[in-house]
């Protein structure tokens, strides 16, 4: 209970997904709250993520939601527990969404969009009294009081409390840009470095794949050690893009070789009966359509990634099943949707403080955590974002009764 009648100052920096959870608990939880952005805007990202649809979480059971997170798991539990997916569809039908359950799980806004819950989100902080703060550029601690290049000049505030939501270091025009790194390597924070996370593959094709440059990779498995993926890729001029590639490319990271299952669902007893069929004076590409209904698009990386082709039919079925994808590593970090790397677990108490630096919490892409697309992404800086900014409060709260 705070004894003295005195409302809590809190500072939340950044204004993405995580940002906007811990804003909305701080100033629900009574604190004078202030949103800091470097951008002109709010939530860049997640109106950039909303323009393919936007898949605010994913229904299924917390186990195999958890699982996704791989070791981080452990670490996230109680956080994406106490805000599960089914909390994610509450809170989102709660400004007014409408939401659907795609055939994969995966959630959506009827409207597929993320502006129009951002307006909403937005609105109901304004109703909080939520003061924003934009084209605030955070440049560290000068002694306890935390400073900003603002419009307006230098700028320095002392909140009695504080929660970074920076983002991790992926699409930089965004304002996930990764430099407070260099701020908090300062301050004793451990850092565990960035590495792209849900991006595409460098591929140096030859030339007669360029008239395929935009076709899907469809009906595939992807594999890299033990990760599998059954999404499809987009063949494009740098390599391939697309959730089947982002699924596998920790895995591709780790330096795992990539192959591709051409035809999943078919066995290799099966292939090599249908390949063993009589062709007669018809093409081998024209043989694996007819026996096998492979489309232009596999058959061309069948040839581009094993040539010639074996003529003898299990050879060239165990080829199709597990196809050697040559490869140049992974895209750019900057062209990554997330990355792993961040702020360590080590580094935070178990209610996401920095242990170096008493009343500041962090959340989101910030944290060293790390999740395939589909939903993961979403629910976790939702997570992490709600569970800072009721620690935060808590702690806030804590000071004003002293």
């Amino acid at each position: 209970m705070n004894v003295t009648g005195k409302q809590a100052n809190a500072l939340v920096i950044g204004g993405g997904p995580a940002g906007l959870m811990a804003a909305e608990e701080l100033a629900r939880a009574g604190c004078a709250v202030t949103l800091a952005e470097a951008k002109p805007s709010i939530g860049r990202k997640f109106l950039m993520a909303g323009k393919s649809g936007l898949n605010l979480s994913k229904a299924e059971p917390l186990p195999q939601m958890l699982s996704a997170y791989d070791e981080a798991a452990e670490w996230l539990r109680p956080m994406i527990e106490d805000f599960d997916t089914v909390a994610v569809q509450d809170w989102a039908r709660g400004l007014g969404q409408d939401l659907f359950t795609g055939s994969t799980g995966r959630i959506f806004p009827v409207s597929m969009k993320a502006s129009p819950l951002l307006r909403a989100w937005l609105a109901r902080l304004d109703d909080l009294g939520v003061q924003r703060r934009l084209r605030w550029y955070w440049t560290g601690w000068r002694g306890d009081a935390v400073a900003f290049d603002a419009p307006e000049g230098p700028v320095t505030c002392a909140p009695d409390v504080i929660v970074l939501a920076l983002g991790g270091a992926s699409w930089a025009r965004l304002g996930s840009d990764g430099e407070w790194t260099r701020i908090l390597s300062t301050e004793g924070v451990t850092l565990e470095p960035f590495a792209p996370a849900n991006v595409g593959l460098n591929v140096q094709w030859s030339a007669h794949m360029a008239r395929h440059f935009g076709k899907p990779i469809k009906g595939v498995e992807w594999r890299a050690g033990i990760a599998r993926s059954r999404g499809e890729a987009v063949i494009s001029a740098h390599g391939l893009e697309g959730g089947g590639i982002y699924a596998i490319c920790k895995a591709i990271r780790l330096g795992y070789p990539v192959q591709i299952d051409l035809l999943p669902e078919r066995s290799l007893a099966d292939l090599t009966v249908r390949l063993s069929r009589p062709r007669g004076k018809t093409s081998l590409s024209n043989h694996l359509r007819k026996a096998l209904r492979l489309d232009p698009a596999r058959i061309a990386m069948l040839n581009e990634f094993v040539h010639p082709l074996p003529t003898d039919p299990e050879a060239l079925a165990r080829v199709i099943k597990a196809l050697p994808l040559r490869h140049d590593g992974l895209r750019p970090l900057d062209e990554a949707i997330s990355t792993s790397g961040g702020v360590s677990r080590a580094a935070l108490t178990e209610e996401l403080m920095l242990r170096a630096r008493p009343g500041v919490f962090c959340a989101g892409e910030m944290l060293d955590w790390e999740a395939p697309t589909g939903g993961y992404l979403l629910t976790a800086c939702f997570a992490t974002g709600r569970w800072a900014g009721r620690a935060a409060a808590r702690w806030a709260q804590r000071g004003m009764t002293l």
